[in-house]
């Protein structure tokens, strides 16, 4: 299999991309908070820290099927035998999964987070969503796993378990916590905004009727509305594919739209879109976050202060696979030093038995 290095440039403009994500939702959560007003922030009490769960080693023909704590079927024939089990975890260590979901419910925003409430430090992992997961499907990348999981009438619910599971693979456990947002969330939070003052390097075009993606935003500095907003941050290919950009100048429009929508989030006038904010959050916005846990990592956010907290990596790759799949190849041992080293919730280090990565 030919493997191809990649040369992660851009870096700055990646880490402020996942900084300004976080600023945008930290302040959503506030204003949603506030606006809800049914806790005094001063008495919100730290959620309470779930069993983790962590690789095993029995099969899942022994125990009639893989099931979560609820004891709800999980996964589907795809995934291989393999089983969670629960461990001794760090105190006041909380771990998310963060997924944002196109139209076809393709998973093209993928991270992992974490905080510890001990040393108010907080870690976000992003994984590329072209990853090679260790499944028997057709077309193995990480960014099919929550349609697959929704197979069989599994619906959201089990979407989410099944990137959960396959996130898990990657990184030797499964996070505690999900916040899944889609596209209408994306361009709700734009509108509610009033636009995003946004200069256009060039004409974009580009036209595909599969997707029933439409892209036509002239160049130049503009306001955008939500709708072009979203093309802005999904155009990779023009009809003149002369006119192509790197994944690294996607995320670089991204990190664009959400520092504009972060700076409006952070004006006086952003109290008065409260009502707004409520509706997105819960129209658009899924996690299975109670709101008193919400109020208290927003708390958490708004005291830290300073972005200087925050850490930000990308999950190691040892580069692609090439055609025709174009898979990302996951690098085993920079994985297991960057995830003991910064998001993992148990009191041992995770190890290579903990992971199932395709060699």
């Amino acid at each position: 299999m030919r493997v191809r290095k990649k040369r992660f440039k851009n870096k700055r403009a990646i880490r402020l991309f996942i900084k300004t994500f976080f600023i945008s939702f930290s302040l959503m959560l506030l204003v949603v908070g506030l606006g809800v007003g049914w806790y005094a922030i001063d008495t919100i009490q730290p959620p309470d820290i779930p069993a983790i769960e962590v690789a095993g080693t029995r099969s899942l023909a022994a125990l009639g099927g893989l099931r979560t704590l609820q004891g709800n079927e999980l996964l589907d024939r795809d995934l291989p035998p393999h089983l969670m089990q629960f461990e001794e975890r760090k105190p006041l260590f909380f771990t998310f999964l963060i997924f944002g979901l196109t139209e076809g419910l393709n998973a093209n925003t993928i991270m992992v987070a974490a905080y510890n409430g001990e040393t108010r430090q907080g870690y976000l992992i992003s994984i590329p969503r072209d990853s090679r997961i260790d499944v028997q499907r057709n077309i193995r990348k990480l960014s099919g796993a929550y349609a697959v999981g929704r197979l069989g009438d599994r619906g959201h619910e089990g979407g989410t378990a099944q990137i959960k599971y396959e996130v898990s693979t990657l990184i030797g456990f499964r996070p505690d916590f999900y916040i899944s947002v889609d596209y209408e969330a994306f361009i709700s939070m734009v509108d509610a905004v009033g636009g995003v003052e946004l200069y256009v390097p060039f004409h974009m075009r580009y036209d595909d009727p599969l997707q029933n993606l439409h892209i036509n935003i002239p160049a130049g500095l503009q306001v955008l509305d939500g709708q072009d907003a979203l093309r802005f941050s999904r155009y990779r290919m023009g009809n003149d594919r002369r006119q192509t950009i790197s994944d690294y100048q996607r995320i670089e429009h991204q990190q664009q739209v959400l520092s504009a929508v972060a700076q409006e989030l952070m004006t006086p006038a952003s109290i008065l879109r409260i009502p707004d904010f409520i509706d997105i959050f819960y129209d658009y916005v899924d996690s299975n976050l109670a709101i008193g846990e919400l109020l208290w990592f927003a708390n958490q956010a708004r005291s830290i202060g300073s972005m200087d907290a925050l850490h930000l990596y990308t999950l190691p790759m040892l580069g692609t696979s090439g055609a025709p799949s174009w898979y990302e190849l996951p690098d085993e041992e920079g994985i297991l030093e960057l995830v003991n080293r910064t998001v993992n919730p148990l009191v041992r280090d995770i190890t290579t038995d903990d992971l199932r990565i395709v060699r």
